[in-house]
């Protein structure tokens, strides 16, 4: 009797899981000021990776692994690709489609729970969807890569039917997003996009979609006003400065955010793949230098403060999941994955929380951008981006270098200034003083790109927590 009981009593925990994994990931919106997304009523910042080839190269310890490890990272979305060729399997090599053909995904009802290695692919997407929800982390998921649709894999034909399974599927999932595209040319294969956004929204309207583009472009160009599309994300890309004809936007990823924001009516906007973590400037380069920790900072706090409403990191090991001798390795990879989960090279993954922190301890749906609030700004390297709300503005400087602001924008008599360090989240004071005229800030060290300091100021009288600490 003792242990049909406790049969039971496991067999209940067991069921009950799943609904109590999802309360950590209730369902997301978009904010009434149309700049911001929601999560079950409240704000949410979306600090995501990149984690594409997770489905086909982890096994379920594996991606436990993972998942854990970005949440303790303070990672709350992760991005994946579904269908990375038409011949995609899970590390169980189970195929994900009947010959090829994302119109008829491959299912094998009645798998043994108890035995991996038979499931499915879709029975271990949905194992990695409600494990995702445990850890708090919504699954942003990109249907196909662009090449299906180039190569004519994935058609007007077959779309409507793998939308329709995946929206069947998945769409009830509260920490479901879905990236429609896959860093392809939105101008390119038109019909076929819209049609797999159409059939997808139509089943699972709930669900938040936008259009993940190639590199250096932006979902808004073509999609700003599809009826699919809740909020647009560019690719600010991997390439340098130097590495861009003079008229491109290259670097500067805050311009795509100031682009997307002039347009009508508004939507939030996001960088969904700046330059990864460990990978060669402009990717296939390799005697090129490699993106550090501190240039993936400076991608994070300059599309932030420019009014993006969130932020994705990648780390090339990561990004593909590489393994030292694997035969798909791309873009020079060094590191086994999960050691670039941690390794002092990929520190940024611990950083990304540190902008996190900062934006969530203050009221974050009134933030605007305000580049008023600098008097004497720079170009490249040495630009600050600055953003405000009613009581408080934020002035982020990559460099450290000094730079005037203008006061009296913000509310209140006094301000109380502090410099917050992006690096490891520290607090410096930097004064009080009367919210009126201009005032030259010097931060901490000496002027060097990566010695990177966010300016915080407060109204003295709004009694907000240290920078950095929950409200």
């Amino acid at each position: 009797m003792k242990a049909g009981l406790a049969l039971l009593a496991a067999l209940a925990t067991t069921l009950a899981a799943p609904a109590a994994a999802q309360d950590k990931t209730p369902p997301l919106g978009v904010s009434a000021n149309g700049r911001y997304l929601e999560a079950g009523g409240k704000p949410f910042f979306w600090l995501g990776d990149t984690a594409w080839l997770l489905l086909s190269r982890l096994d379920r310890d594996e991606t436990e692994r993972y998942l854990a490890t970005r949440q303790r990272q303070g990672f709350n979305v992760v991005q994946v690709m579904l269908l990375h060729t038409p011949k995609m399997t899970s590390r169980y090599a189970a195929p994900a489609l009947v010959e090829g053909d994302p119109g008829r995904p491959r299912t094998t009802p009645g798998a043994d729970p108890a035995r991996p290695g038979e499931y499915d692919y879709w029975d271990h997407l949905d194992w990695v969807v409600e494990r995702a929800a445990a850890h708090g982390i919504y699954v942003a998921m990109v249907p196909a890569w662009g090449d299906l649709a180039m190569d004519r894999q994935l058609t007007v034909e077959n779309a409507p039917a793998y939308g329709r399974f995946l929206a069947e599927r998945y769409g009830k999932k509260p920490n479901i997003i879905w990236l429609n595209g896959g860093d392809t040319r939105s101008e390119m294969r038109s019909a076929v996009w819209d049609v797999l956004g159409t059939t997808i929204k139509t089943i699972a309207p709930k669900q938040l979609m936008t259009f993940h583009p190639i590199g250096r472009t932006t979902s808004s160009w073509q999609w700003h006003d599809a009826p699919w599309l809740d909020f647009n994300m560019f690719q600010s890309g991997h390439r340098s400065y130097a590495q861009e004809g003079p008229n491109a936007i290259a670097e500067d990823n805050w311009r795509y955010v100031a682009q997307d924001m002039a347009r009508i009516p508004a939507k939030p906007t996001i960088d969904g793949e700046p330059s990864y973590e460990n990978i060669p400037h402009g990717l296939h380069e390799e005697k090129q230098p490699r993106w550090t920790a501190a240039d993936v900072r400076r991608y994070g706090w300059w599309s932030v403060m420019a009014g993006a409403f969130g932020h994705t990191y990648g780390e090339n090991n990561v990004m593909q999941m590489f393994l030292p001798g694997a035969d798909t390795a791309n873009f020079e990879p060094t590191l086994p994955w999960y050691d670039a989960l941690e390794a002092p090279g990929a520190a940024g993954a611990g950083q990304m929380h540190h902008l996190r922190a900062l934006i969530e301890a203050r009221p974050m749906l009134e933030r605007v951008p305000d580049q008023s609030l600098i008097v004497d700004n720079g170009v490249r390297y040495d630009r600050i981006l600055a953003s405000r709300g009613t009581n408080y503005a934020f002035a982020y400087s990559y460099t450290g270098r000094p730079f005037t602001v203008r006061l009296g924008t913000i509310a209140g008599k006094r301000i109380t200034a502090t410099w917050y360090s992006p690096r490891d989240g520290s607090a410096v004071p930097a004064g009080s003083f009367d919210n009126r005229g201009s005032r030259r800030f010097d931060p901490p060290g000496d002027t060097a790109p990566g010695n990177d300091w966010t300016l915080v100021l407060d109204d003295a009288a709004a009694g907000f927590a240290a920078p950095g600490r929950a409200q």
